[in-house]
């Protein structure tokens, strides 16, 4: 996969050289490239901002440099191009599934009070991280890379390594527990010492049936319950009778 970043703070994706994602570049899994903004700009200071016409405080991004730039990127990666705004989608699993499957992605990232209006003729997908505000769009910009990169084939040491976690499946992840067996008087679970893979599996997923019902009600909501899962939940309430 290819990404290329546009941004006016290119030194801020440096994080991406580092851990798992930094490893995944040196093998060439995936490919991210970073251009500023601000060369782009005709304006002989470089600025890339003016004040907002009908008056109103802060300041705009200008759309020619945002364009040209966009033109630029597109003659090397042919991807959509997303914007980190607040009129988009809420970001979340089922978003960074779609795009971990593109080839090529761009990723523009605003400042100040945002862009110029008409630069959005240019923007095919604008996602949010959540309702708050941010002082850039780079710092939005660098979880959804991270979420998407890490499912490209060969990132991660195993696919089970991301298809288990949470909201993968719309589920909470189970409890995870590793050395020592016992701490602080608190043990492992015996069942995830016993070696029978199929008990495992239905107390693993049993406990993200528990544990998303009473800590996300909302992701919940929306899951399609098969009949083992109705059982597995139940269990409980018939071992109290």
């Amino acid at each position: 996969m290819r990404i290329d970043i546009l941004t006016l703070f290119p030194e801020m994706f440096s994080i991406f050289n580092h851990s798992i994602i930094g490893r995944a570049l040196e093998k060439g899994l995936i490919e991210i490239n970073s251009h500023n903004i601000r060369e782009f700009s005709l304006n002989k200071h470089k600025k890339v901002d003016d004040y907002p016409y009908g008056g109103g405080a802060g300041m705009v991004m200008t759309p020619q440099p945002i364009v040209d730039c966009i033109k630029a990127t597109k003659k090397l990666n042919r991807g959509k191009v997303i914007f980190l705004g607040p009129r988009g989608k809420t970001f979340n699993q089922e978003i960074a599934k779609n795009l971990s499957k593109e080839k090529e992605l761009i990723f523009l990232c605003g400042h100040y009070e945002g862009i110029d209006e008409r630069v959005y003729n240019y923007i095919d997908l604008e996602i949010s991280l959540g309702d708050f505000i941010l002082t850039g769009g780079e710092i939005a910009a660098i979880p959804i890379i991270d979420s998407i990169s890490r499912m490209v084939p060969g990132v991660l040491a195993v696919e089970e390594s991301y298809t288990e976690e949470s909201f993968y499946s719309g589920l909470l992840e189970y409890p995870q527990y590793t050395r020592p067996e016992e701490f602080e008087g608190l043990k492992v679970p015996e069942v995830l010492l016993s070696g029978h893979h199929e008990n495992i599996r239905k107390w693993r997923r049993k406990q993200s049936l528990i544990l998303t019902k009473t800590k996300r009600a909302d992701l919940f909501s929306k899951i399609n319950l098969t009949k083992e899962d109705i059982k597995l939940i139940n269990e409980d309430n018939i071992n109290k009778r």
